[in-house]
């Protein structure tokens, strides 16, 4: 991980275990205007984040194939994913390719389009070439829980992510 040095690691948020990494992923995905499914992980061991430099890194036991139904495309994470991060952009992209005819193709940098308004995400290689997609194909629909009673008489109402 050559973005993740131990200055870094030393001043980030890091967390483990892959029900808090996994919601962890969502809210700084969030937080810079990126889809929530855009880093559909799973079995993930690590999540750190340092706000300060932007670095993100996601470590997962095996890497996964997941398929982006709407648009049909093939992504592959490696088992270590790293990136600089900032709002509507993801570069210096690590452990991430893309199926593209026979051949898996290396993603450095994914970045929304002005106006961000336009819905359209970009993902470029390291040699320049690139696809745009509509956003709504990386965002997974959150799914309410139904109200549950505590036992104090107050109703709550959980919010989860799919």
């Amino acid at each position: 991980m050559g973005l993740v040095t131990d200055e870094i690691r030393a001043r980030a948020e890091k967390y483990t275990g892959d029900e808090i990494c996994r919601e962890k992923t969502k809210v700084f995905l969030s937080e810079v205007s990126m889809p929530n499914g855009l880093l559909p992980l799973k079995d993930i061991e690590e999540v750190g984040y340092d706000r300060e430099s932007g670095v993100v890194w996601l470590k997962q036991k095996k890497s996964i194939t997941h398929k982006f139904e709407a648009i049909g495309k093939l992504v592959s994470y490696g088992t270590e994913v790293t990136a600089v991060v900032e709002v509507g952009k993801i570069k210096k992209l690590t452990g991430v390719k893309a199926k593209e005819l026979l051949i898996w193709v290396t993603l450095n940098e994914l970045a929304l389009e002005q106006p961000i308004s336009s819905n359209k995400i970009n993902f470029r290689t390291p040699t320049g070439l690139s696809r745009t997609f509509p956003v709504s194909a990386f965002v997974v629909p959150e799914i309410e829980k139904p109200a549950t009673e505590k036992t104090n008489g107050t109703t709550e109402v959980q919010v989860t992510n799919a």
